[in-house]
């Protein structure tokens, strides 16, 4: 008999202290951790570092984590490897992430790569309420079946629900559903013979047509391809309040290359300073 897995958290407080941006109180449940905050930056922005310290994800396991960024804070998080999800015996492994940013505030959410293994059952809820006149920059990157040992996502459950909200109003809400099988796989509405899906998010000024232009022109500057380039498929669109690039493929390379140089040209078009990366990556 399969036991129920892991219920781990993590809540974290983001707070002003003397002009820096700090960690005011954090809480965790095993196996969700996190390591000392740094300023490879200075001290206007807060680098954190998630580790979940049981390796991966399996049927049964339910985490959640709940952040909180106070007026005016600043903080990058990411995580110290890939996400995997192993796989199951049909039991759901969830995560639940809810994040309020309040006025003036800005969240970079720049998990490494999520992995599906064959028979995985994930689903993926993310909740985040933002103040007039803060942002979020966020990214994610799937892969589904391990590739390297020609594992293809033929069995398993993935869900994502996401919502973005200012002031009871919905700014982005987005449903994604896939169910292994050949199906999924091969169609031109699933995963189009590719094993790599990702998506990139600003939401908190409407991009220019310009910044929409520039983001498309990266794609061929970064990856040497067309937008449209035989299976693979880039694509970018303006949102409400931001812009959303999506990705499918087969390279991590290209899309981590890909959004890395769009997440430079964002945090220099709208919070005016250039991208760093974390010490982790």
């Amino acid at each position: 008999m399969e036991l129920q897995g892991w219920h781990g958290s993590l809540n974290l407080e983001y707070g002003l202290r003397q002009d820096a941006t700090v960690v005011l109180s954090g809480k965790n449940k095993a196996p969700l951790k996190v390591q000392r905050p740094f300023y490879p930056e200075g001290n206007e922005v807060c680098h954190s570092v998630i580790l979940h310290t049981a390796g991966g994800v399996v049927g049964g396991d339910r985490l959640s984590i709940d952040l909180h960024l106070r007026p005016q804070t600043h903080a990058l998080i990411t995580t110290a490897a890939a996400s995997k999800i192993y796989r199951s015996k049909g039991l759901l492994a969830r995560q639940k992430i809810k994040i309020k940013v309040e006025e003036g505030a800005c969240l970079e959410w720049l998990p490494q790569p999520l992995i599906l293994f064959e028979a995985a059952n994930y689903r993926q809820d993310l909740i985040v309420e933002l103040a007039p006149g803060s942002s979020w920059l966020g990214w994610e990157i799937i892969r589904f079946g391990r590739t390297a040992r020609e594992e293809r996502f033929l069995e398993g459950k993935w869900r994502s629900h996401t919502e973005f909200w200012r002031e009871n109003r919905p700014l982005w809400i987005d449903r994604q559903r896939l169910d292994g099988g050949e199906k999924m796989l091969e169609s031109p509405l699933g995963l189009a013979g590719c094993s790599i899906a990702g998506s990139l998010v600003w939401i908190g000024q409407p991009a220019t047509a310009p910044i929409v232009e520039k983001t498309r022109s990266l794609w061929e500057a970064t990856s040497g391809a067309s937008p449209r380039d035989g299976q693979l498929q880039a694509g970018v669109t303006r949102l409400p309040e931001g812009i959303l690039c999506r990705y499918r493929g087969n390279s991590i390379a290209d899309v981590r290359n890909w959004f890395m140089a769009v997440w430079h040209q964002l945090r220099l078009s709208f919070l005016g300073k250039p991208s760093c990366r974390p010490r982790v990556w």
